[in-house]
């Protein structure tokens, strides 16, 4: 493959850091670095580190541009492109604007008609989705789940339907209570992997069914960095209760009759009426 010269021309240049191996960035993404005038960064410490391992010196100028500051700070660095700077855009690791900071900006120079490339680099969640060995002909990236309330159980329990491979960012000191909660409303047969430090010297890839990981959650280290990978919804799999309870209580609540939430979700599910009905003779007067 040949490797074609960059034009040095005024620009938003994202780039792809690695997420844990050095080794796994490009000659493009060093050169970028190398030779940009700004680099925008979530933090000046992590960045300058990466800097100093691929000996770039003198070192190009660090601006810090978090989620804190992203949006304040758009306009100022627009200009400076404008005035014919080359302007870097990293994260801590991986690509901008994936769970990271960066899309606002990218968005923003889109909008404004500044000259965008994009220098490829490793992303957490598609070394994960790669490695699980699950479908990835059609998958979908949920990033961080909501950490409580209504907004998390609405966020599994779409998750929980979804037909396709599900990519999930989590905490390692949650990553227990999010299985529990899955095992919950998926049942005990959805397969599933949890990938800790990808790509670093203590990478680990824990593969099995939901109830197989919740097993073993207990043994594995809450720190470093976490990746969900969760298998889509197909009919083999087990629905719960609860999941069929919310179904009902929506469909009732924008107007279905009982019995014909009754028989849409046996269509749909391919279960037996009996259960499904008993389900929502179940439902309290309020929740219908």
């Amino acid at each position: 493959m040949e490797t074609e010269e960059i034009k040095r021309e005024p620009a938003l240049v994202v780039i792809g850091t690695p997420i844990g191996n050095l080794g796994d960035i490009s000659e493009r993404a060093i050169k970028e670095l190398r030779e940009a005038d700004l680099i925008c960064c979530e933090d000046t410490r992590r960045t300058g580190k990466l800097l100093n391992l691929l000996s770039i010196t003198p070192r190009p100028d660090l601006l810090v541009l978090n989620e804190h500051t992203e949006e304040k700070r758009a306009n100022d660095i627009f200009d400076r492109i404008r005035a014919g700077l080359r302007v870097a855009l990293v994260t801590d690791a991986g690509m901008p604007g994936i769970a990271d900071p960066g899309q606002h900006l990218i968005k923003g120079a889109i909008d404004h008609g500044i000259n965008l490339e994009i220098v490829p680099g490793p992303t957490a969640g598609i070394v994960a989705l790669i490695a699980s060995g699950l479908s990835t002909s059609r998958f979908v990236f949920q990033g961080f789940v909501p950490r409580k309330g209504e907004e998390r159980q609405r966020r599994l329990q779409e998750i929980s339907r979804d037909d396709k491979t599900t990519v999930i960012y989590e905490s390692g000191k949650r990553m227990e209570r999010t299985i529990q909660d899955l095992l919950n409303i998926c049942g005990d047969k959805r397969e599933a992997i949890i990938a800790r430090e990808l790509t670093k010297m203590h990478e680990e890839i824990h593969r099995g069914t939901l109830r197989h990981l919740h097993t073993k959650i207990s043994d594995i280290s809450t720190k470093g960095e976490f990746v969900l990978i969760l298998s889509g919804f197909s009919e083999d799999h087990y629905v719960s209760d609860s999941l069929l309870k919310e179904e009902l209580q929506e469909m009732i609540g924008s107007g279905s009759s009982k019995r014909d939430a009754v028989r849409e979700l046996t269509s749909k599910y391919h279960l037996s009426k009996r259960r499904v009905y008993n389900l929502s003779i179940d439902l309290s007067v309020d929740e219908a």
